[in-house]
């Protein structure tokens, strides 16, 4: 079964969490142990030395007695002293002050631990052969010639009894803690993988086509950065795809339309419906059809080889405003038509620029294009052009209707198209300000909107005047 991300995360934490703490405690018992090692070992030592420069006579047991026990007593350990061969001769346990003998004199030390006196630490862990339990064992030589020995040890349980105690006490008080770190694992996991879940909900709803679920943004951190960002770009898509489907009605209606009159006036003609003094008529209808379907598919195509990077800039010295005349010429049956007052020309001065002169002619003729399209009849069209040592500005304002403020960070998308309603604008694709900006910023250049409902719209585009 496949764990959703909470579970994993939450256990994989809680796992980290957990075996981090065995892992101190490890440690904690290793350096715990090594410390009561060696200090048992200097105490154990200690008591030997004591034993080895106060002790003159063997056969003196009051004298033993007198430095062994209260060094037993005190240290916790058991004190004797043994010949060579490892029999004990003397003890410091209560029953042989009593009577002369005890448990530890019925066993023989072995061998080995008396070698371990000529080796420097003559430190060992081990039963002696009479105890149940290991102990720690000192043992050194009292004499020079090495005939008796007085051995000191202490059990090793003691050692481990501690350190039993205090696992128990660190494992007993990180319980609360640990308590209280997984509800903070556990809330913080949750609150991770929430939105990660919502975004998954709403990226699966938008594969089917439903734009409308959001993630709700409860943080300003990373993650709600990330929803934050996963809404806006929802938002776009969401504009995007009603775009898109505003645009294939579109262009299905332009393409169906002017094919449909072509059709139909071409068969007249071969039919001879259309009679041969109305055929020329007719035929500039078919011409301006035509010419129209040119322009759609050839915006299309601009945008479909820009978008893929395979228009190459191919940048040469020419004068802007030669290139504006040239386009306000060309339209000027469309201004004359409309009644409209075009100013700021007469004012302008010669401004050479380097720059893709074909694709720069296409931003200029869409802008002019698009003002004389949403200029109010009779309105006013004004062109400006000013530069500084390293940019060209060129401005281009119109009266009219103006557009929407809410509407003004959309005017550069695809498939944009403002004013349905106003049948001087049905034939527009909403390619041509977004095919405009992406020209522009392959200039590495600007482009800007400023309007005002009900009077004035304004395009603006910064370029440099080299690339």
């Amino acid at each position: 079964m496949k764990f959703k991300l909470f579970k994993k995360q939450f256990f994989i934490t809680v796992t980290i969490v957990i075996l981090s703490l065995v892992i101190l405690m490890m440690i904690l018992s290793v350096v715990l142990n090594n410390h009561i090692t060696k200090s048992s070992y200097n105490t154990l030592s200690e008591c030997c030395s004591q034993i080895k420069e106060n002790v003159q006579s063997f056969e003196n047991s009051a004298q033993f007695s007198n430095i062994a026990v209260p060094l037993s007593q005190v240290s916790g350990s058991d004190i004797f002293i043994t010949d060579s061969h490892g029999a004990i001769l003397m003890c410091a346990c209560s029953e042989w002050q009593e009577s002369g003998k005890c448990m530890h004199s019925s066993y023989i030390v072995p061998k080995k631990l008396i070698d371990r006196s000529e080796s420097d630490s003559g430190f060992a862990i081990d039963n002696m052969d009479m105890f149940k339990y290991p102990q720690y064992v000192s043992v050194s030589a009292i004499d020079k010639e090495k005939e008796y020995f007085v051995f000191a040890s202490s059990p090793i349980s003691e050692a481990r009894n501690l350190i039993a105690r205090i696992s128990k006490l660190f494992y007993l008080w990180a319980v609360i803690p640990l308590l209280l770190m997984l509800v903070a694992i556990f809330i913080m996991t949750y609150r991770l993988t929430r939105p990660l879940k919502s975004m998954s909900e709403a990226a699966k709803a938008m594969s089917k086509g439903d734009f409308s679920k959001r993630v709700p943004v409860t943080s300003d951190d990373e993650i709600g950065e990330l929803a934050a960002s996963f809404n806006m770009m929802t938002n776009s898509l969401s504009r995007l795809e009603s775009m898109r489907r505003s645009f294939v009605g579109n262009v299905s209606h332009e393409l169906k339309t002017p094919m449909t009159t072509i059709g139909g006036f071409i068969d007249g003609i071969l039919d001879g419906t259309i009679k041969p003094e109305q055929q020329e008529y007719y035929l500039n209808i078919v011409s301006q059809e035509i010419k129209r379907l040119s322009r759609l598919v050839n915006g299309m195509l601009s945008v479909t080889r820009l978008e893929s990077g395979e228009a190459e800039l191919k940048p040469d010295k020419f004068d802007f405003y030669e290139l504006l005349c040239t386009i306000m010429i060309g339209q000027e049956q469309r201004i004359n038509k409309r009644g409209l007052v075009v100013s700021g020309l007469d004012s302008m001065e010669s401004l050479t620029v380097c720059a893709d002169k074909d694709l720069i002619y296409q931003v200029v003729y869409n802008l002019v294009d698009n003002a004389i399209k949403f200029v109010d009849d009779g309105g006013q069209i004004t062109v400006g052009l000013a530069s500084d040592s390293e940019n060209m500005v060129f401005t281009i304002t119109n009266t009219g209707k103006g557009i929407p403020e809410k509407e003004l960070p959309f005017v550069f998308e695809r498939f944009y198209k403002g004013d349905k309603s106003r049948s001087h604008v049905k034939n527009s694709t909403g390619l041509g300000l977004y095919l405009a900006k992406t020209i522009v910023s392959a200039h590495k250049g600007k482009i800007s909107v400023t309007s005002k409902e009900e009077q004035f719209t304004t395009f603006k585009v910064i370029l440099p005047k080299e690339i």
